[in-house]
């Protein structure tokens, strides 16, 4: 059985992924960390600061917010415990310090966590091989709730950089034309993003070339599909040695 330390266990998506562990035989919440509501779902303790935990674990989970990934990172390192990062919006500091840390500790970072994202992250790349150099253009849309403080999300950054990997770099993201008067270039890719309601996250990316449109679309119609794709993370990353992991490192050992 996998033992985890759950980082920011009482938000929406830290009492989504205890409600999947108390199902799941393999798995064990050990100890929850969350700076703002002390007490808890009451199946395992829970502290305010990661450093009064001395709790030992296989791994860590990290639902939290960007501003506590710093101190986390150290904490891991010190504690020499596999790490797996789910929280978005991080910084280009603090993605570099996640990949300082993985010289150390095993560290598995993901923008999003779910199966079917992952999967679609790697077509992105075989239909963009076929596509862009036939002259189709790339736009991404995005729409997430209207709780969501960063914008584009994790994600869809994610599915761009995909895209923009597999053809060298050519593109320049484009997240906003309305202080422009000009006709598209070729070389953008367009990111916009959407706020409202309750929607749990939708990505479509067009390619859209002559007389033909060919669209890829993603949608999560709970935070449930997170939560479990972090699971599965935590029980990957245990016991692995140091190094940066991804989700597509989880698909390739199902």
């Amino acid at each position: 059985m996998v033992k985890v330390i759950l980082h920011g266990c009482n938000g929406k998506m830290g009492q989504m992924v205890t409600e999947l562990c108390s199902q799941d035989e393999d798995i064990k919440i050990v100890a929850g960390i969350d700076a703002f509501h002390h007490q808890g779902a009451g199946e395992y303790p829970v502290y305010r600061d990661v450093y009064n935990c001395n709790i030992t674990a296989d791994a860590l989970i990290d639902f939290s917010t960007a501003s506590a990934v710093d101190s986390l990172m150290d904490y891991c390192v010190e504690k020499k415990i596999p790490c797996v990062v789910c929280t978005t919006g991080l910084s280009e500091e603090q993605l570099e310090r996640v990949r300082s840390a993985a010289e150390k500790i095993p560290v598995l970072r993901s923008a999003n966590m779910t199966l079917g994202i992952n999967l679609l992250i790697k077509l992105l790349r075989e239909a963009a091989a076929t596509l862009a150099p036939a002259g189709f253009d790339v736009e991404i849309v995005e729409k997430h709730h209207n709780l969501k403080v960063d914008a584009p999300s994790g994600t869809a950054i994610a599915l761009a950089d995909a895209i923009n990997e597999e053809m060298d770099g050519a593109y320049e993201y484009v997240y906003d034309r309305s202080w422009m008067r000009q006709k598209r270039d070729k070389k953008e890719l367009g990111i916009s993003a959407v706020r409202g309601g309750t929607i749990v996250g939708d990505h479509d990316v067009i390619f859209a070339g002559t007389d033909e449109v060919i669209t890829f679309s993603h949608r999560a119609y709970s935070k449930g599909v997170f939560a479990k794709g972090a699971i599965q993370a935590a029980k990957f990353i245990a016991g692995k040695p140091a190094g940066l992991y991804a989700m597509s490192d989880v698909i390739e050992n199902r």
